[in-house]
């Protein structure tokens, strides 16, 4: 039987079944009455189909995306130069703008964090108001109470525990790459940014392997992971892909990741990027910069309060 191109449908024989069809899960184009009639009809649909699923993945990757915010005052967390931290007994992310806490889960930032201690006049949570562990161990426990309810970054940061040897913890490498997966699947991108770093240099994984590598970099990058969205756009220029490339640099530099702004700027230079469009990814970058500004962030900053 000659196959129907209604959407309500079957794409194979033709039978109308309204709810009860079920779309094709990679292109959404067609839909079927069951499983023998997407098979019958896989080899004329086949090409097609793989056409559309390209065009979907490459939207959802080119998607761009609002930089996380600050969970108390509001605005969007500065960006950090890299992906380098240090960990504290309390359960924090050390970086050089943003706190990881392991009593509530939150990210927040440290000039909230700054106001709360010199109005409080001692070291609490700025979120949830709750003192630092007394002991590694009280530390680990409070990250596995969030892990039990799901929380990506806690799965995150018992990797680089594990990876480490901190808070009294073996270093297990096998261990890491398993934890790394969990906390991207949790709704951490940085997890799935360590995972792909993890398989570019073969840490925490049974084997380097680089088609591994992309695809969890281009996991964190459609979830807002700049680092991983700046390394898809350098992988990508030096196969040549420039226009691939100046994708993922300007939607990266549109949440304020400066590298991706200097590379944006080279394209410029060597013709690959317009003008206008340089032009706007410009202004888009100073726009967010300054917004990520504040009082509270600027005096923490100055108080050395917070190392690197």
């Amino acid at each position: 039987m000659e196959s129907s191109n209604r959407i309500d449908a079957c794409a194979a024989c033709g039978k109308e079944g309204g709810d009860s069809l079920k779309a094709c899960t990679a292109c959404f184009m067609v839909k079927y009455c069951n499983r023998d009639c997407q098979i019958s009809h896989r080899k004329q649909h086949k090409k097609e189909c793989k056409k559309r699923a390209a065009e979907i993945y490459d939207e959802k990757l080119f998607k761009e995306i609002e930089p996380d915010e600050c969970p108390i005052c509001m605005v969007p967390l500065p960006i950090d130069g890299d992906k380098s931290t240090h960990e504290s007994i309390r359960g924090e992310k050390l970086t050089s703008h943003s706190q990881f806490m392991s009593c509530c889960g939150k990210v927040i930032c440290n000039g909230c964090i700054y106001a709360i201690r010199m109005s409080e006049g001692k070291d609490i949570c700025a979120f949830c108001r709750t003192p630092p562990p007394r002991s590694h161990e009280e530390n680990i426990n409070r990250i596995k109470k969030l892990m039990d309810k799901g929380n990506g970054e806690a799965f995150n940061m018992l990797a680089g525990y594990c990876a480490d040897g901190f808070c009294n913890l073996p270093q297990d490498y096998q261990k890491v790459g398993d934890l790394w997966l969990k906390a991207g699947e949790c709704g951490c991108a940085t997890g799935y940014y360590n995972l792909g770093q993890g398989f570019g240099m073969g840490i925490g994984v049974e084997a380097a392997d680089t088609k591994k590598a992309k695809h969890y970099y281009e996991l964190a990058a459609m979830m807002g992971d700049k680092d991983a969205r700046h390394n898809l756009g350098v992988e990508d220029y030096n196969a040549g892909n420039y226009q691939h490339a100046m994708k993922h640099f300007i939607i990266a530099a549109k949440i304020g990741y400066k590298r991706s702004l200097d590379a944006v700027k080279q394209g410029f230079t060597k013709g690959t990027v317009a003008k206008d469009e340089y032009a706007n990814t410009l202004h888009a970058y100073q726009k967010v910069i300054d917004v990520m500004k504040t009082d509270e962030r600027d005096n923490a900053a100055a108080s050395g309060m917070f190392r690197n």
